[in-house]
């Protein structure tokens, strides 16, 4: 065996037991097809980007496909959302969070109040402020959209037989438990707040 090829042997073993530390390698078992394509780390990363690619396309789809019918614009999906996951807020903040103007934001706010899916609100502590909220109509639309999603992710843990269905979920949990280290790795490293 010539040197070279010993040093190939050994950057293989070396990837090989990277991806063992963080079970990567359970996927070979995962999916059987894969089993000659997933072997060093660049068909992993390869693998791993078409299911996102596909897992963001598809899991987003039907949400999207919703608020489409329901005639709101990007912006206006993005307001709403950003009400949805954290509550009410002055329409400043909607205009900084969009990168828009306050005029702008506060035309756009207008068109949700008069399509019933967002109100003003008063805040006891200052009558000035008008902080705006989601009506019980704009909330169960985003809760259609949720469902429409939802409905796609079944679909996809019923396409598959229980035990591939369980040792998917141990394998993207232990890819989840990789990226929230990385995570907190890069936000010891930048020195900002977990």
């Amino acid at each position: 065996m010539s040197p070279h090829s010993c040093a190939n042997l050994a950057d293989r073993q070396a990837r090989c037991s990277v991806l063992l530390n963080y079970q990567v390698g359970d996927i070979f078992h995962f999916l059987p097809t894969y089993e000659a394509f997933v072997t060093d780390a660049s068909s992993f990363e390869s693998a791993l980007r078409a299911w996102a690619a596909v897992f963001l396309r598809r899991s987003v789809r039907e949400f999207i496909r919703t608020m489409k019918d329901a005639g709101l614009s990007a912006s206006q999906l993005n307001t709403m959302m950003r009400l949805h996951y954290r509550g009410s807020c002055a329409i400043s903040e909607v205009g900084d969070d969009l990168g828009v103007t306050p005029a702008a934001a506060s035309q756009m706010v207008e068109r949700l109040v008069q399509q019933g899916l967002i109100e003003r609100g008063e805040d006891p502590q200052d009558r000035r402020l008008r902080p705006i909220r989601l009506t019980p109509h704009g909330k169960a639309l985003i809760a259609r959209g949720v469902e429409a999603r939802v409905a796609w992710i079944e679909g996809l843990r019923d396409a598959l037989p229980p035990k591939e269905r369980s040792r998917a979920a141990q394998i993207l949990e232990r890819l989840t438990e990789a990226v929230r280290h990385l995570e907190a790795e890069e936000l010891h490293k930048s020195g900002e707040p977990s």
